[in-house]
């Protein structure tokens, strides 16, 4: 496994990279769930590069930039395990060589204004424009991101295909603990009083959709009743919604949302739904 964080040093390890070539970024802090990720870049790809890279540019002023988790030791021993090739951890300047940030960036559009965008405007500006630059410098066949962060998912579908970027963008299933909540980086931060409360979530996004046989209003019915039985969470969002995020279809495949905080930390999380 090569591990690299120049621009120069990637450019170097890339002209020799074989086809087709998975692409699996990251901000770091490995679990399982990404491990899930390049397994199934790793069962599909000659070459599967990850990055490991904190974005500034998808952080809000008051949000978890500074204390956001870095544990690159442990990320590069996860990595060689699941036999990835290339490991790219640049610096800011190295992804943005003018700063922070970006002076353009890409804009998700109006899925970017829905769910996560009400509560973090500008985040899938930050998450679209440093995806579009490692795109443009992986050059990568084949692209790899959870569901778990389905509206994250969808507005780079969306990207790829409107800005023909020439590649596939796969989706890979949430990866959950043994009592259902999914798992994210930021699980970390919950104090165990907390992570007892979290698993209420994921109880309320599967109790809504195994009501979907009786329709959307159900599905939210059961949803909300579930949260309501779950002291110590303050929910953003709960919403069903079509499968492309659009509007919820009378009959088909849908998804439930969910985002909601417990203490300082907020957790997101959804669950397919067949109306």
């Amino acid at each position: 496994m090569k591990v690299v964080q120049t621009r120069d040093d990637f450019a170097r390890v890339r002209a020799g990279l074989a086809a087709p070539i998975g692409l699996v970024p990251t901000m770091g802090a490995l679990h399982a769930g990404h491990r899930a990720l390049l397994d199934a870049a790793r069962a599909e790809c000659a070459t599967v590069v990850t990055t490991n890279f904190v974005n500034p540019l998808q952080f809000g002023p008051s949000e978890d930039l500074a204390r956001y988790p870095r544990t690159l030791d442990a990320d590069l021993a996860l990595c060689a395990d699941a036999g990835v090739d290339v490991v790219w951890a640049p610096s800011v300047t190295d992804v943005y060589p003018t700063g922070g940030g970006s002076s353009i960036t890409v804009s998700p559009g109006p899925l970017g204004d829905i769910l996560e965008g009400t509560v973090r405007p500008g985040h899938f500006a930050g998450v679209l424009t440093v995806v579009a630059k490692f795109f443009n410098l992986v050059r990568p066949d084949r692209g790899y991101f959870g569901e778990k962060d389905y509206q994250q998912l969808a507005v780079i579908r969306r990207m790829v295909d409107e800005l023909d970027m020439g590649l596939s963008v796969v989706g890979v299933p949430t990866v959950r603990e043994d009592d259902g909540l999914a798992l994210s980086s930021r699980n970390r931060y919950l104090s165990d009083g907390e992570r007892a409360q979290a698993v209420a979530l994921s109880r309320a996004l599967f109790t809504g959709a195994a009501a979907s046989a009786a329709g959307a209003k159900a599905v939210l019915a059961a949803a909300t009743a579930q949260l309501a039985a779950a002291p110590g969470i303050a929910v953003d969002y709960l919403e069903l919604r079509g499968a492309d995020l659009g509007e919820t279809p009378e009959h088909g495949p849908a998804r439930l949302l969910i985002a909601a905080r417990l203490g300082s930390t907020r957790l997101i999380d959804n669950v397919p739904v067949e109306l």
